[in-house]
């Protein structure tokens, strides 16, 4: 699925916008399927703002974006659902998770979000000691650093089948050996799948193999 943005400018962030250079803001862009996206965002610029954009949870914006070749306005609500559901996975920045729910149990929620769920349940506890939180499946996630949060949140979305996964700043608060192992985990889910990547985060990094990078 391509992800096109046309001409797109966040109304709130207009006029700062326009006093500084962008390869997205206001341009002609095209995500391909498959491909592995940098965008590096300076504080300020709108990258969680174009996150949400991407996902549709956020319509503050002038020109069009288009998933699959169809704007975001032409598809219905069961379509939109069906597209988070099937096509397209996010790591907001603030993470959104239930307080109220063990940390196994935030990520069981999207695993049987399908009615054939991509992975077992067994995939959750793998991919926890791949990233070193086994010991707070059980927790509440109120009481997991933010450190651990990320790292459950990282897995709760590869337990979804998709396209596109999307990442706003997921490494923030974890140390050097944690990301290398978050990203080493994610590289793989999303060359196995085929499936585009898009993160946004305030500096480069040399984790990923990027096939193009974008100066928000």
């Amino acid at each position: 699925m391509q992800i096109e943005l046309s001409a797109v400018v966040p109304v709130p962030l207009r006029d700062r916008i326009r006093q500084r250079p962008s390869d997205i803001w206001d341009r002609e862009v095209a995500f391909q399927p498959g491909q592995f996206v940098k965008i590096k965002a300076p504080s300020g610029t709108g990258k969680t703002t174009l996150v949400h954009y991407l996902y549709n949870i956020r319509y503050d914006y002038t020109g069009i974006i288009k998933a699959g070749g169809k704007p975001w306005a032409d598809y219905s609500a069961a379509q939109l659902a069906a597209i988070r559901q099937d096509n397209i996975s996010v790591v907001f920045q603030d993470l959104r998770l239930f307080d109220q729910l063990t940390a196994e149990e935030n990520i069981e929620l999207k695993r049987v979000m399908n009615n054939k769920p991509l992975y077992p349940a067994e995939k959750i506890r793998e991919f926890a000691e791949q990233l070193g939180v086994t010991h707070v499946l059980g927790q509440s996630a109120a009481t997991l650093s933010y450190g651990e949060r990320q790292r459950i949140a990282i897995i709760r979305a590869l337990m979804q089948p998709f396209q596109w996964l999307m990442m706003d700043e997921p490494f923030s608060h974890l140390d050097e050996g944690n990301t290398a192992k978050a990203a080493k985990l994610i590289d793989q889910e999303c060359r196995a799948r085929n499936a585009g990547f898009i993160l946004t985060d305030l500096d480069h990094d040399q984790h990923f193999n990027y096939d193009v990078t974008y100066q928000l």
